[in-house]
């Protein structure tokens, strides 16, 4: 090893598959290398026609949806679950009005969804917009305290910078009597045209929690596919793609809060290009059919994701708290639909659907990302479970990008599978 040379850190994985599985920098590159610009324009043009959720079912035209399109509906029957009587006949604590706002926005606009100084986040410019519906007490506190007069979002869960979200689920509350649903919605639709929208506003009872009465959350995962890659390479080649902006160096090192104890233990000190472990020749491609074996074994299970999780507390790495149920996990291959005639020309992707009462920090694009390392190296189906019971998150692959990920929808009722776009 030259002196000098970057050190990397690698999972000391036992399995057959141990040398052909890709590498936590080749994971990298390679989902980084995809045309990820084709995924970003098919989302902004989603968000731009303000169809929601039921949008997506143009990438399975072939698909019987047609039982699903009351569910897709931003003004769906989960209202019924949270109205309440009129607000003339609310008193006391009851008495302010409590609306349900459902979002569209573009992911490659904005910062994420959390409100954070000097970024252009959609919690930022939600509330600012929804100061002027405020009360005159809570304005009047806030420029007391020297503070901008803005409305609260509690939201459903919040998205990273990068990832769009078709039907989003946030409340806000005021103790004004004249606000209107369709004051709201024509306030947030002019903060920014075309890449957010306010798709539907509802009043509603004073205990809905756009989190904690959440049933499901439903998200979607494009990846980009190459037809003119090589289907084997070897491990010692330096034809991977490198990332500009020095996110490869801080994805792939950064060791996880609360993992320092395990390293010792699991993770072989390597440089990445001199392990013998890793020489030797690994397959470029992968099945979409092995990615959605893989995901089809989550399905119907209580599992705990803490390996799959990113950017959380050491004490949230244990016990329940990380535990998820999966209710569908599948992946099939389409191509974006686009303007042209050329059949040929169509952008083929995988599509990712997947399911849960709550998902963790990062736990989609690492489930994704890992499930498309193990097909490549050929493991067997149950190798996500068995990634569960690893001893560090460096077992798991490193999260796949932002762009390719899309909050489509929550839910208020009982999740129905016929509702799912991949069946």
């Amino acid at each position: 090893m030259e002196k000098g040379a970057k050190v990397y850190f690698h999972y000391n994985h036992t399995d057959a598959c141990r040398v052909s599985r890709w590498t936590t920098r080749e994971s990298f590159q390679y989902l980084y290398a995809r045309p990820w610009q084709k995924v970003v324009d098919f989302y902004a043009d989603l968000v731009c026609s303000g169809n929601g959720a039921s949008s997506l079912r143009s990438l399975f035209p072939s698909e019987d949806h047609s039982a699903g399109v009351t569910m897709e509906t931003p003004c769906g029957c989960e209202e019924t679950e949270t109205s309440t009587e009129p607000s003339k006949h609310r008193t006391g604590r009851w008495k302010r009005l409590t609306f349900k706002i459902v979002l569209s926005y573009h992911g490659g606009t904005f910062d994420g969804w959390q409100k954070q100084p000097g970024l252009h986040t959609v919690q930022g410019i939600v509330e600012h917009f929804l100061g002027r519906f405020v009360d005159e007490n809570k304005a009047k506190q806030l420029k007391e305290k020297s503070m901008p007069v803005e409305g609260c979002a509690v939201v459903a869960g919040r998205t990273d910078k990068g990832v769009t979200a078709l039907q989003q689920v946030c409340s806000f509350y005021t103790w004004r009597k004249d606000v209107k649903c369709e004051d709201i919605k024509d306030t947030i639709n002019k903060a920014v045209p075309g890449k957010l929208r306010a798709l539907h506003v509802a009043e509603v009872g004073r205990v809905f929690h756009p989190n904690f009465a959440a049933k499901w959350r439903r998200y979607f995962y494009i990846l980009p596919l190459n037809d003119n890659e090589e289907s084997i390479i070897s491990s010692s080649e330096s034809d991977w793609t490198r990332t500009s902006d020095g996110e490869e160096d801080d994805q792939i090192n950064r060791l996880p809060e609360g993992d320092e104890k395990e390293q010792q233990q699991t993770f072989s000190h390597v440089n990445e290009d001199d392990s013998p472990d890793i020489v030797g020749l690994k397959r470029r491609s992968f099945s979409v059919s092995k990615v959605d074996q893989l995901l089809r074994e989550l399905e119907g299970k209580t599992l705990s994701y803490k390996m799959f999780a990113r950017d959380t507390k050491a004490s949230r790495s244990i016990g329940p708290p990380t535990e998820c149920f999966m209710f569908h996990a599948r992946a099939a291959e389409t191509k974006l639909p686009s303007d042209t005639e050329d059949y040929a020309y169509l952008q083929r992707v995988m599509c990712v659907e997947l399911v849960a009462n709550r998902f963790l920090r990062k736990m989609v694009r690492v489930l994704v990302a890992t499930a498309i390392r193990e097909a490549a190296a050929g493991a067997d189906d149950d190798a996500l479970i068995k990634l569960m019971d690893a001893t560090c998150r460096r077992a798991t692959a490193p999260p796949a990008p932002p762009d390719g990920l899309c909050l489509v929808n929550v839910g208020y009722e009982e999740f129905k599978q016929e509702f799912c776009f991949i069946r």
